[in-house]
């Protein structure tokens, strides 16, 4: 499965994103809590993992769409 592409907003650099989370919302979610810098990578391959696994459900199902029941 090919990764889906990941758009820069206007306004944004790479430091902001990892590949498929945003740094920021992360940091939002756990404001009262300290994030390392390697958090980011180790979230956004849990979330590249979890991605291929429901898309590869997708298609045992005979189904392009994934669902919530993939996850």
């Amino acid at each position: 499965m090919a990764a889906p592409e990941i758009y820069i907003l206007p306004g944004q650099n790479e430091e902001c994103m990892a590949n498929k989370i945003v740094k920021a919302a992360v940091k939002d979610a756990l404001a009262d809590k300290n994030v390392s810098s390697d958090f980011y990578e180790a979230l956004d391959e849990e979330v590249d993992e979890l991605l291929e696994d429901a898309a590869e459900r997708a298609s045992e199902n005979d189904r392009k769409t994934v669902q919530p029941r993939d996850l």
